[in-house]
């Protein structure tokens, strides 16, 4: 079966991009417009990992990120933060603890890359 990667972020330009991208590479896609809704969503199916624009509006990324790690059952879920705002989002993303950090535009083959070793990191701690 597919990795299921949850895509936040509110431009709707912005879930298609990606959509047609990862599903193109084969993964299955599930989208959400806004951080409350990607908190729902992975709260109720858990996918295996979560695109999330860290400025959306009801919940920022930084906001879902802190929920999701404060809750055992979405706690493992890696994160990737996405956002336009590169240099001072990339530090304190990656302090804070996102599993990695993508800034806009994508470069598709660096994204894809990242995408799947985290996902084969993410499966192999779980088989352990």
């Amino acid at each position: 079966m597919p990795a299921c990667i949850l895509i936040a972020d509110d431009y709707e330009d912005n879930r298609e991009l990606l959509r047609l991208l990862l599903a193109s590479a084969g993964y299955q896609v599930e989208e959400a417009r806004n951080g409350r809704e990607c908190l729902t969503m992975a709260r109720e199916k858990p996918p295996d990992l979560i695109l999330m624009d860290l400025s959306m509006p009801v919940l920022d990324g930084w906001g879902v990120f802190q929920e999701l790690k404060a809750e055992p059952r979405t706690a493992g879920i890696p994160c990737v933060a996405v956002t336009a705002f590169a240099d001072f989002d990339r530090e304190l993303a990656l302090k804070t603890g996102f599993s990695a950090y993508v800034s806009k535009p994508y470069r598709t083959g660096e994204l894809l890359k990242v995408l799947e070793q985290l996902l084969h990191e993410s499966q192999a701690n779980r088989t352990v």
